[in-house]
């Protein structure tokens, strides 16, 4: 069997589609005809061996072998863009000023600056692990160059949204819940200290669905909230993403709980055009959160315009 070389170009107009949505978007931003990138989309296929598209109503999705390729394709497209920058970019100088969730702090956060500090050595990055309310109005007024934070459609002027996150409700891992509908007692909430957007956004779930609740934990931080939640003192809601041992996502209508809605996570940027090193920076904090949520299954169905 011939080996397959997959060219990187091919591989970028297939990804940027199917970020933008339309392929037609992506042509034009890439700066190709449609005509271009229909011709490499079929090429794809061809070097692939098997269908990457499947007719979607109106547009395209992919195929089961589509979504192996988008994997490996932005893979690949990372792994050249971070040897360009490394090869290109060693010279980088400046400050860039970095701020996520708690919930990325601990396991996001060493890889984004491992990677970074390896190929740009000469930058200085200011990372801060704060709330998310916090995380915007620095990014706006400018203490801030970057900003990794969850949005219930709430968009800054310069913005790039990942992914749709399920939130969850939370209880520990071991034991019983220790509260259900049945119980006639308010559901005792775990929260952290308001304002906080989940918190709110839970309650107005509850309270839309008639279901009685009471605050029974308040921490300022994360470890606080999973501490509390562990040892039974209440339940909580979060996302997925960043959970410890000790607690568990409770099964959809556990407890007799209602469903609770997806949030954004949304990368805000201070300015238009940002510094040579903030756009790598942003460059390398978008390749690893995608690396995570995908990973967890979280990123939604992909699916494309059928215009080419």
């Amino acid at each position: 069997m011939a080996r397959v070389i997959f060219d990187l170009d091919v591989l970028r107009s297939f990804v940027t589609g199917m970020e933008l949505g339309s392929f037609a978007k992506a042509a034009d931003r890439l700066g190709r005809s449609t005509s271009a990138v229909s011709a490499q989309l079929k090429k794809l296929e061809e070097q692939a061996g098997t269908p990457i598209f499947r007719k979607a109503g109106r547009g395209l999705a992919l195929t089961e072998a589509g979504e192996t390729m988008l994997a490996y394709a932005r893979r690949l497209l990372d792994l050249n863009d971070e040897a360009a920058a490394a090869v290109h970019g060693l010279e980088l100088e400046g400050w860039v000023r970095l701020g996520l969730q708690e919930d990325f702090g601990e396991n996001l956060l060493p890889e984004v600056l491992g990677r970074f500090a390896r190929a740009h050595p000469k930058v200085k990055i200011e990372a801060r692990v704060v709330r998310n309310i916090e995380l915007v109005e620095r990014v706006t007024s400018g203490r801030l160059d970057l900003a990794l934070a969850w949005s219930d459609g709430y968009r800054s002027a310069h913005c790039d949204r990942i992914a749709e996150v399920p939130m969850r409700w939370i209880g520990p891992a071991h034991g019983d819940v220790g509260w259900n509908m049945q119980s006639g007692e308010p559901m005792p909430m775990a929260s952290l200290e308001a304002p906080c957007l989940l918190r709110s956004v839970a309650t107005k779930v509850l309270d839309h669905a008639g279901v009685p609740w009471r605050i029974s934990f308040v921490s300022p931080s994360l470890g606080g909230l999973w501490a509390a939640t562990a040892a039974g003192l209440g339940l909580t809601v979060r996302t997925p993403l960043g959970l410890p041992d000790k607690v568990r996502l409770l099964d959809p209508g556990e407890a007799g709980l209602p469903a609770l809605p997806k949030l954004d996570l949304v990368l805000h940027r201070a300015e238009a055009e940002p510094s040579p090193a903030t756009q790598r920076l942003a460059s390398i904090v978008l390749q690893t959160v995608r690396s995570s949520i995908g990973e967890l299954g979280l990123l939604p169905t992909e699916s494309v315009t059928a215009a080419a």
